[in-house]
């Protein structure tokens, strides 16, 4: 179906997340996205790119079966990744997190570092999409390169100048999806741009961080996607950096509040969804106008029916059966059974460990992950008859009131207040030893491209 004018076309706003999952990390999404609503009256959903070093499986499962997407991000966050570094993620999420592999179809790379090699690599590995190249020039330039996502049938049309042979139409990929990150820009234009994290960023040339000038361009830039071809707006986030739970963290209140306050001022808008990457790229292939989105399959929302005790990725279900996996250096848990040794490249898939509890099954190919039993190798259900819960809402006639809806605030003195429940009680992990560094997060800021320890004396 061709969607025939801009009222037509709904404006995505593409909510995205980097590197290991944590309660630390899933507490700063959930601050930003569990209380809020699209227009059909579905929690947004979005993709983690997800890095396996400081990784807790579990939170992985979970945040999986809750409806978010799981892409890969290799396994030790390395730029330009070797194929193990990809390959090997693939296989950890599968086997210790119960994620599908035909689930896992998007990845990043780390620093948004990449190469002609690393995009060929995908292809042939299956997956469907990639989201590392950059859309660096405003949408209201005549030469702008902010796309709506498109395939490689004759090449990559992002990053031509900072990716040797790029463009040109190579690399030729046919099938193959690149979806572009959308970047900001503050009063001074394609000088003042913006990617990841802009709230870390200085505006306008001043020389400290202001949210105010931050929420300026932030909307400036928005209104002028939603003013122009309603091409997809997006916030990339390093979560570690807005954790208020993580030790030693930083962030202040007003920063929290000034995200909120951008979220609440663009779901006021008309026609705004906050979605995933494989959301947004699910409409791109199957565009409907927004008079349709009320059937639009992939912006529902549904929550799997199981009542059974089974560690599924549902908390209430899985209380007391994960395994803790006791490694010196992190621990984690996980439905799937121990490894006898932490995960790498080299060993994505260890051996279970015979001395950590019975031996739990992995998840088969036939079987959905919600409805896995993996300590008694039993799958619940496996045909039509699987029962999901449709959770959202018909939405107005012809596109009429498609506001979506959340909270927030910001001024001088905001205080936000934590309005969701903390993924993992007070957001730390059982028994970290002291010296250990539960996250670590990789910030890409304006220009500069930096590597940050966040480090925990508990």
């Amino acid at each position: 179906m061709i969607v025939a004018c801009q009222s037509d076309t709904p404006q995505f706003l593409v909510f995205t997340a980097d590197d290991a999952i944590q309660s630390y990390t899933l507490d700063a999404v959930n601050q930003f996205l569990a209380q809020r609503k699209n227009p059909n009256g579905c929690t947004p959903r979005m993709t983690y790119y997800t890095s396996i070093n400081y990784t807790n499986m579990s939170m992985v499962t979970d945040w999986f079966v809750a409806g978010n997407e799981i892409a890969d991000h290799t396994m030790t966050h390395v730029g330009t990744p070797p194929d193990d570094e990809v390959d090997g993620n693939l296989i950890a999420l599968n086997a210790l997190a119960g994620i599908p592999l035909s689930s896992i179809i998007g990845f990043r790379a780390p620093f948004l570092n990449y190469s002609m090699d690393t995009l060929k690599h995908l292809a042939a590995a299956k997956f469907t999409y990639d989201s590392s190249a950059s859309a660096s020039i405003p949408v209201t330039d005549s030469g702008t390169d902010a796309y709506w996502p498109y395939t490689l049938d004759y090449g990559m049309a992002n990053d031509c100048l900072a990716v040797p042979g790029m463009c040109k139409g190579e690399p030729k990929l046919p099938g193959f999806w690149e979806v572009p990150m959308y970047a900001l820009f503050d009063s001074r234009g394609p000088d003042g741009i913006h990617l990841m994290d802009p709230w870390l960023d200085t505006a306008d040339g001043n020389t400290a961080v202001n949210d105010s000038a931050t929420l300026e361009f932030m909307k400036s830039t928005f209104s002028a996607h939603y003013g122009n071809n309603r091409q997809p707006f997006g916030l990339y986030t390093h979560p570690i950096h807005v954790s208020r739970s993580v030790p030693g963290a930083t962030v202040s209140n007003s920063t929290i509040a000034m995200i909120n306050a951008f979220l609440d001022w663009a779901q006021e808008q008309n026609n705004v969804w906050i979605v995933s990457s494989e959301q947004l790229l699910a409409w791109v292939r199957n565009p409907v106008p927004v008079s349709q989105l009320d059937s639009f399959e992939p912006l529902k929302c549904s929550t799997p029916q199981v009542s059974q005790k089974i560690c599924n990725g549902m908390p209430d279900n899985e209380e007391g059966l994960l395994a803790h996996c006791a490694f010196n250096d992190f621990p984690w848990y996980t439905c799937y059974g121990c490894p006898t040794q932490q995960l790498s490249p080299s060993n994505p898939n260890p051996p279970q460990d015979p001395t950590v509890g019975q031996e739990r099954f992995r998840l088969p190919a036939n079987c959905s992950t919600p409805f896995w039993d993996p300590i008694k190798g039993q799958c619940l259900c496996q045909d039509s008859s699987c029962q999901f819960a449709d959770n959202s809402r018909p939405i107005g006639p012809n596109g009429a009131n498609l506001t979506g809806g959340g909270t927030g605030d910001f001024g001088p003195t905001a205080t936000p207040t934590q309005s969701y429940k903390p993924f993992n009680g007070n957001g730390a992990l059982a028994a970290l030893p002291a010296g250990v560094f539960p996250a670590v997060a990789f910030g890409l800021v304006g220009a500069v491209v930096g590597l940050v320890s966040v480090y925990a004396g508990v």
